[in-house]
This record gives structure tokens, sequence and C-alpha cells, in this order.
């Protein structure tokens, strides 16, 4: 919860227990803070509102003398009435109850967290999955927006599976890698994570069981679980002997629908799936009917030598629904991504997608078509390359002057990622809490599997050379002291 940027103003007369008083009093009378609504913990509010937490607590005594608010152990402090009801006979509704109801799960409360946190001015975020703002490449979008405008139609809706222009330019685009695609096969999304969205409402029945690696992203969002589907985790199939023993046992074990896989600098770990191993996967799969979701938003992002080709790019019988996006190489602003897969789960998807949203941004749709066709895409890949492999060189020279005897790591060969062994038993989320006290932003392991508890996801993506360096070194010292 943020606190849209309000402050108390300590030259006002007005003691600024009061003015803390008179800013909650609006939001509940507002209907903004309804009945039910959870107040932040004083200490949290305290740090947004830059005052005491003895400040808040008066300010929250207050109002609970008047009846507004109560606190309980357990629960925290919520809304129990507003200014009206104060006046009327009749409750209002308690919108708490309704938010409880609903079918989507909210996130983990640490990501929760992870995601208000990410917006604390100076906070320096090592976890974060996101090229660095001093990586957009202005004056490629310049250009692009320029010769955009010359040719873009009125505003409208575009077609059920996307711009067709832009369709036949990711076509294009994927051949590179060896994937053959006609626009007829490809759904244009708003982002990878509305693709697996789509998938798991749009193609698979309630309670059915998706097969993952684990750790893997797949585990710290909701969109499968909220769509009544079981994760069912296996071991990380490059270091199973027997991958096809592993996929068919799992497959009657759980009663599979489909896998789920990230064969290219995978989230959160890094690896890079072998030549072999993919042979087998897709191999055992097709055996087995068994579909896959390939995820492979990072596979441009290769920093020594291009990794083996797409699962997709080996699919004789449709077996793999491949989804790609700008959203890691280029800008998670665009919102653009797409599936590829036969046509008509193309023709299903894209009918959902209609339902859920009329189709992504006409004006997204455009400009990623332009970046495709006029070849600036490609050239910004090659300059994301030579930056990426400076800021993994130079996290690596971190990790090795900092974390020696505290930590284990492997050198990714691509992708954002950096999967951190620590070697101290250290509880994970009291070092996620001690960290934000010395402004570093984690991804602990746990959101990624339960059972990560030695783990972090550091990112040399998003902070800047000199935020990595002060990262890892403040996160050393924590590591010494919570061991």
């Amino acid at each position: 919860m943020r606190s849209e940027e309000w402050r108390p103003n300590p030259h006002s007369n007005v003691p600024i227990y009061k003015q803390i008083g008179a800013y909650i009093k609006e939001k509940i009378s507002y209907g903004e803070w309804p009945v039910g609504y959870r107040l932040p913990p004083e200490r949290t509010f305290a740090k947004q509102l830059g005052v005491n937490r003895s400040t808040i607590a008066t300010a929250f005594a207050e109002l609970a003398a008047e009846g507004l608010i109560e606190g309980r152990r357990g629960s925290g402090t919520r809304v129990i009435n507003n200014t009206w009801t104060l006046l009327a006979a009749a409750k209002p509704p308690d919108w708490s109850a309704y938010v409880e109801a609903g079918i989507h799960r909210p996130n983990l409360s640490m990501i929760q967290r992870i995601n208000r946190e990410e917006f604390t001015p100076g906070i320096i975020r090592l976890g974060t999955g996101e090229i660095a703002p001093d990586m957009f490449p202005t004056q490629m979008m310049q250009r692009v927006l320029t010769q955009t405008a010359t040719e873009l139609p009125a505003f409208g809706y575009e077609e059920p599976q996307g711009l067709y222009g832009l369709r036949e330019a990711i076509g294009q685009y994927v051949a590179s890698f060896g994937i053959q695609a006609a626009p007829s096969s490809i759904l244009v999304v708003s982002g990878a994570l509305q693709a697996l969205h789509l998938i798991s409402v749009g193609l698979l029945p309630q309670e059915a069981a998706v097969l993952l690696e684990k750790p893997s992203y797949l585990y710290s969002v909701r969109v499968f679980q909220s769509a009544g589907m079981r994760l069912a985790g296996i071991p990380e199939m490059d270091n199973v002997a027997d991958v096809s023993s592993l996929l068919s046992y799992s497959r009657r074990k759980y009663g599979a629908s489909l896998l789920y896989t990230i064969p290219t600098f995978h989230n959160p770990t890094g690896r890079l799936m072998s030549e072999e191993t993919r042979r087998n996967v897709l191999g055992v799969c097709e055996q087995e009917r068994l579909p896959v979701i390939e995820d492979d938003v990072y596979g441009e992002l290769w920093l020594d030598e291009p990794p083996p080709v797409p699962l997709k790019a080996r699919d004789k019988s449709g077996l793999v629904l491949y989804i790609g996006s700008l959203s890691k190489t280029l800008s998670p602003g665009l919102r653009i991504g797409w599936i590829i897969g036969p046509a008509p789960v193309i023709q299903r998807l894209a009918d959902i997608k209609m339902q859920t949203d009329y189709g992504s941004s006409s004006l997204s749709q455009w400009t990623a078509r332009e970046w495709l066709v006029s070849g600036l895409y490609e050239e910004h890949l090659i300059q994301t390359r030579q930056t990426l492999r400076i800021r993994r060189e130079r996290t690596i020279e971190a990790l090795n002057r900092h974390m020696r005897g505290i930590a284990e790591w492997k050198t990714p060969e691509g992708g954002f990622y950096i999967w951190l062994r620590l070697l101290p038993e250290v509880s994970l989320s009291r070092l996620f809490d001690e960290a934000l006290r010395y402004g570093i932003l984690l991804n602990p392991g746990t959101i990624y599997h339960p059972e990560e508890r030695d783990h972090l996801r550091l990112s040399y993506a998003y902070a800047s050379l000199s935020e990595i360096e002060e990262g890892i070194q403040r996160l050393s010292l924590l590591i010494k002291e919570l061991a």
C-alpha cells in the first residue's frame, strides 16, 4: 500500500498525529478504505509517512476511540465503521468478504511485498527480472515511433489473433531460430503471463495437473492455481539420468495434462537445458502425447554462444505451445508477446482473449511490428547482449570478492539470473526483512518453490553496476551476521 505520496506537513499548527488521523478519515469517508479494510502495520505506515511509530500509534488510538478502526492481535488494525455508518442504522457491505470470496488467488505475501517495495525510492533491486532503465534504446524507439506514426491507420480493434502484419513479422523472425509459423498459428498477447492465463482457462479442465521442474517461475504466480490446476514438481531434467522414465512415471503418478518448461536460461536458476535433454524431452512427450508449454522469453539473451534451438523448432506433431515476448529483451511496457501453436488451439485462445480484453493495444502492436521489420530489434539485441555480458562479469567479480565461503553459484550462459545458494543456515524471511532495512530488495528462493530455503535469485539486469557491488557487499555482511 502506498500513500499516494501524501506526507504530513511538519510546519503546520495542526499536530502531525491529527493530520494523519484526518488523512485516514478522508480515505474511509470516500470509500477508498471500506469497512473491513486492513490498515498497514504501524511500523510500515510510519516509514511510508516519514514519522515516528509512536505518532502513528497515537493517530490509531484516536480513530479507535471514535469507533472507526479496531486493532486485534493477529489480524492487524481494520476499518470497522465509516463516518456515515456512525450515523446510519444500516451497515455498508463488507467488501473484505467479497475480496476473500474471489476465485483468483492472491499473490504470495512475499511477492506482494516485493511488488510494493520495488517502487521505494533508492532501493537496490538485486532480484528484479527486467532490463535496466539505462539499457532502454531511447533513440531507436524514437525512430520506430516516428516511422510508425506515418503508417498507423485510425485506431481500432485488431483481428482476434492480433495485427496481421505483426504476426507476419513474428513468423519471419522466429524462422531465424528454426520455428516455422504461419500468421494463422500465431496469437499476439499482452505478455507471457497473459499467455499462461489463456492456456490455463482455455485448454485445461479443473483439477488438471501441470508438470514443471522445481524450482520454477510458475510457482511464483497464481495463474494456474486460480484456474483450479495442480502443480506437480519434478527434478531438473538435466540432472536426471533417465528423462523418459521420469516423465512417463510423473504423468501416470499425477495424471498430468501438460509439461511447462523454460529450457533456455531458466527462471529462476539461469540453467540452460542441453541439446540431448531437449531431444529426450520432446521424444518422450510425443510418445506419451503430453503437450508442452515452452516458455522462451529469455532465449534471445545468450551471452556466450547461441543456445540449442527451441523445442518448438523440432516439433513435427503440433505438441508444443511456444511463448515468446518483447518484455525481457526490449520493454515490458509494450506488453507484447506471442503464442505459437496449432491453428485450432490459437483460435480457441484468441476467442478467450477477445472476451478478456478485446485485443492487445493497437499502438503497441504497430510499434512491435516496426521494431521487427526494420531490423532495429536485432541491432538492439546485439547491444543488449554486450551490456548484459559486462553486467554478468561484474556481478560474478563482486560475488567472488564478497561471497566466497558463504555462498555457491554457477556463471549463467545467458538470461538475467544467478541462482545463489547460501552455505550458512539463514532464515530467508528474516534475511529479506533485514535486507530491506539496509535498502536491498531480494527475491528469496522460497517464492519459486517452498523447499528452496537456501537460495536467492540474483539478477544482473536491473540494478546499476555500482548498486550491484554495494548490494552484494551489504548482503554478504548481513548473511554473516544472521548466520
